[in-house]
């Protein structure tokens, strides 16, 4: 059975969300954003961080798959779900769990800049440089965590850990 090792707490994310929504809402004022959370994974972050915000946002998602067995993708990013809502004129900012090699952010984005928004950015709760393939922009970084398999926090392996409510590093 595999373990886990804490490390961020859910006191450390709540904290980060509440700053993160404070410097969002500032950014976005009058702005009427809508904010493209990226399923699986960031509906935790995207649920908390838009209830921490304190101006009207419009929400879709979008889901893509590249990962194959539970640590390791397979390279390959297909879109599972496009987005509902038209976003052609309007501010988008996309709602990332974590970037690591940064291909499906990549992805993501040339998908999104194809419906001709005002505006792009990007906000990841979950930054994992060392795994960087493809360099993207990211705007708004919750925290930038080492070189390790992690889950809780809405991030899983196989579809399980996502109800931890910490950040941690799977053991083996």
């Amino acid at each position: 059975m595999d373990k886990t090792k804490i490390i961020i707490t859910r006191e450390e994310i709540a904290k980060r969300i509440a700053e993160l929504a404070a410097e969002l809402s500032r950014d976005y004022k009058d702005k009427n954003p809508i904010l493209i959370g990226v399923l699986k994974g960031s509906f935790v972050f995207l649920s908390d961080l838009v209830r921490a915000m304190n101006i009207p946002v419009e929400v879709d998602f979008i889901r893509v798959s590249s990962y194959g067995a539970c640590k390791e993708t397979s390279g390959k990013i297909k879109l599972v779900q496009g987005l509902k809502i038209p976003i052609k004129g309007r501010h988008v900012l996309v709602v990332e769990d974590i970037v690591d090699g940064g291909l499906t952010v990549s992805f993501l984005l040339d998908y999104v800049k194809h419906r001709r928004p005002v505006s792009i950015k990007l906000c990841a709760l979950f930054d994992k440089p060392s795994r960087r393939k493809v360099e993207v922009p990211i705007d708004y970084i919750g925290f930038t965590i080492p070189d390790a398999f992690v889950v809780g926090y809405g991030l899983d392996c196989n579809e399980k850990y996502r109800y931890l409510p910490d950040l941690c590093i799977l053991e083996e």
